[in-house]
């Protein structure tokens, strides 16, 4: 493996030209996959007559190596997730010379916070006050600039299902938006959810999504700035363009497959 890839970033012809053979097989699958994946998305907002630039893609890269990232760059993919910290942060550290924006998408405990405000750029798992006081603190101390936070919003809490799963009722958003607008250090972004396995919702993504504009429209009614919601995946992300989703996390879809988590 070369590191040429991880920059400083080259333009496209030097990048593609450093590559090794088993590296510009994985390049060209990658950019096959990817391919598939922005029809899939421009068709998606034809369909509802929004524009093709409304919609971000986040390509998820959790359990995928730092060198998949470093090829996404090559192909022009600008935003990237990691939902573990111990995975993430030395992916990023191997990347920091590419021009990637870092999500943190996972559920994110208290003693992670000050790794992941190093390299996130946005933190779409906040979910209870002491994450926010958490990432407030961490933030400050560090003197990054300011760390854009999403609630997460869990749907299935609405109809009293799951109760340990990550995420917020619906009621309590508007109070943990309120607070995260409040906090030094943070920008209150938008929303998240991911479609729901229990309650009415569940298996019904397109109704899941509708909910979620519903929340969306009201947190934007109190902070005009917070226009992120963050929804839909390889397989529903055509529901979630639908309902008026800004960003699209995708991780298999563009990726593969994923192997199995140690």
């Amino acid at each position: 493996m070369t590191n040429d890839i991880y920059g400083p970033f080259p333009g496209s012809s030097e990048f593609a030209a450093a590559l090794t053979e088993g590296q510009r097989a994985r390049y060209e699958e990658l950019g096959t996959n990817l391919e598939v994946v922005e029809r899939r998305i421009a068709d998606a907002c034809a369909a509802v007559g929004r524009p093709r630039e409304d919609v971000t893609l986040i390509v998820v890269t959790k359990t995928y190596p730092a060198e998949d990232t470093a090829l996404l760059a090559g192909l022009g993919v600008t935003d990237v997730a990691e939902n573990r910290d111990q995975d993430a942060a030395p992916k990023a550290e191997q990347c920091r010379n590419l021009p990637l924006d870092w999500h943190f998408v996972g559920q994110l405990q208290t003693n992670k916070v000050r790794s992941v405000v190093r390299y996130a750029n946005h933190v779409h798992s906040v979910d209870r006050l002491r994450l926010v006081e958490s990432l407030s603190a961490a933030v400050l101390k560090s003197g990054r600039p300011e760390l854009g936070c999403l609630v997460q919003v869990a749907l299935d809490k609405e109809h009293g299902e799951g109760e340990h799963r990550a995420g917020v009722a619906p009621e309590d958003v508007a109070e943990l938006a309120d607070a995260i607008a409040d906090t030094p250090g943070l920008r209150l972004d938008g929303v998240m959810t991911v479609a729901p396995l229990a309650g009415p919702l569940a298996g019904d993504p397109a109704r899941a999504f509708d909910r979620l504009a519903e929340i969306a429209t009201a947190v934007r009614a109190a902070h005009p700035a917070a226009t992120m919601v963050s929804a839909g995946m390889s397989g529903d992300l055509e529901q979630a363009i639908a309902a008026g989703a800004t960003h699209v996390r995708v991780g298999t879809a563009v990726l593969g497959v994923r192997s199995p988590l140690r």
